[in-house]
């Protein structure tokens, strides 16, 4: 597999309508005249994917009220998605992909370094996607600790 496409400020964000962790569709053209932080993650449960939603959980407040909405994107299925969210009291949508296609549309599915080896895999990304659905911000292979804290100052909110 080659490396995933990238995506650019400017760019359409690729659209979606997928189950999230309440069984429910959400689309990102519903999200339209809001501004959206989507963020990938490789799997629900592990370290540094909790770490990761608890942080965007923590903010959630404070980047709501400054206009963005946050969406989290995995693999994983609802259900698992359902716990993740009942088990860490995550209070914003995640959306499950198990077929990868949005991911890989976003660029966040594809080869990576894991530990001095390649493999394929969810890369952990996030996007800023403005009120149209263009993308303001494409960060990958963001760190799981830290990350929300350094997209809040990007973005002026600290």
């Amino acid at each position: 597999m080659t490396s995933p496409i990238r995506l650019a400020p400017g760019d359409a964000a690729p659209d979606f309508a997928l189950l999230t962790d309440a069984g429910e569709t959400l689309s990102l053209k519903e999200l339209r005249g809001r501004k959206v932080v989507l963020y990938a993650y490789p799997k629900a449960m592990t370290p540094g994917c909790t770490k990761q939603a608890c942080d965007f959980r923590d903010s959630l407040a404070s980047l709501q009220a400054a206009g963005y909405e946050v969406v989290g994107i995995s693999p994983d299925s609802p259900a698992a998605l359902a716990k993740f969210r009942d088990r860490d009291a995550i209070t914003f949508p995640l959306v499950s992909d198990p077929d990868k296609a949005t991911l890989v549309a976003y660029g966040a599915y594809g080869e990576k370094q894991s530990y001095g080896r390649t493999i394929t895999g969810v890369i952990r990304s996030t996007f800023v996607i403005d009120e149209e659905g263009r993308i303001e911000r494409a960060l990958y292979n963001v760190k799981a600790t830290g990350h929300v804290a350094k997209l809040r100052r990007d973005l002026g909110l600290d």
